[in-house]
């Protein structure tokens, strides 16, 4: 699949979707996007992707190994769907935190994990330098948020420092489709049909071109397997799903 954002030489720039930016502006642009959908996530997640997206969700928290007990970090959790399984794993006896940037989803999570009587701890973080002791974690995850850190070797670096020595770190994240003809089906939905369902569920069509164009911007399974090695985690596997529009990749340090 083709990239399309312009090439800037500069180090001082990354991509903000198919546009090049100022490093030290992605971080505000992300959060406006953000803020603009976080009242309607939760339906334009199910909307997207047909519902699917609990699917792939499920076989994330099915690969944490979690056990009573443990403690486990959700970076960039959103509206804590994925921290209200971490707990479910954890118990009572266990820890459960749940990280975002933006401080527009992380209300919306905190408010969500409190109606469902889910006793997590919601913390305002970058996920490049999250505040918490060195080996600590039995797992982290972070799903659909890499792809809109702006600094993502510094993010994964993070995120494997906070991490117990065995320890996994689990990355859910869109990623490129295995065949080229359902590839292209698959820019099609996304640049013809998502924009118009973000405009008529949440007036806004643009934060929806967004992300798009943020997919297509995001490393390819192996490219995001060696920035995972590259980390420092002893060993990293994937699993495609969906014909590879969505890939886990699960990282184990040492």
């Amino acid at each position: 699949m083709s990239k399309k954002a312009q090439q800037l030489p500069e180090d001082s720039t990354t991509d903000f979707g198919f546009k090049k930016v100022q490093k030290n502006e992605k971080a505000k642009k992300v959060a406006e996007v953000f803020h603009s959908v976080a009242k309607k996530y939760d339906l334009m997640n199910d909307l997207m992707s047909f519902g699917v997206h609990r699917v792939w969700k499920y076989f994330t928290l099915d690969q944490t190994g979690l056990k009573l007990g443990n403690k486990a970090l959700d970076v960039a959790g959103g509206t804590g769907d994925i921290a209200i399984g971490l707990s479910k794993r954890v118990k009572a006896d266990g820890q459960v935190i749940l990280t975002d940037i933006n401080a527009s989803m992380l209300k919306i999570g905190r408010g969500r994990l409190i109606d469902k009587g889910v006793i997590v701890d919601c913390v305002q973080a970058n996920a490049e330098c999250l505040p918490f002791k060195s080996n600590y974690f039995d797992c982290v995850t972070i799903a659909f948020g890499l792809r809109n850190v702006t600094d993502k070797a510094s993010a994964l670096a993070s995120m494997y420092r906070i991490l117990k020595p065995g320890g996994r770190l689990l990355v859910l994240e869109f990623s490129q489709p295995t065949s080229p003809t359902f590839g292209k089906a698959y820019d099609f939905y996304s640049f013809n049909v998502l924009p118009r369902l973000g405009k008529w569920v949440s007036k806004d069509s643009e934060s929806y071109q967004y992300l798009a164009e943020s997919i297509r911007m995001h490393p390819d399974q192996e490219t995001l397997k060696q920035m995972i090695l590259d980390a420092g985690f002893s060993s990293c596997t994937y699993y495609n799903m969906t014909g590879g529009i969505v890939a886990l990749h699960k990282g184990i340090k040492a």
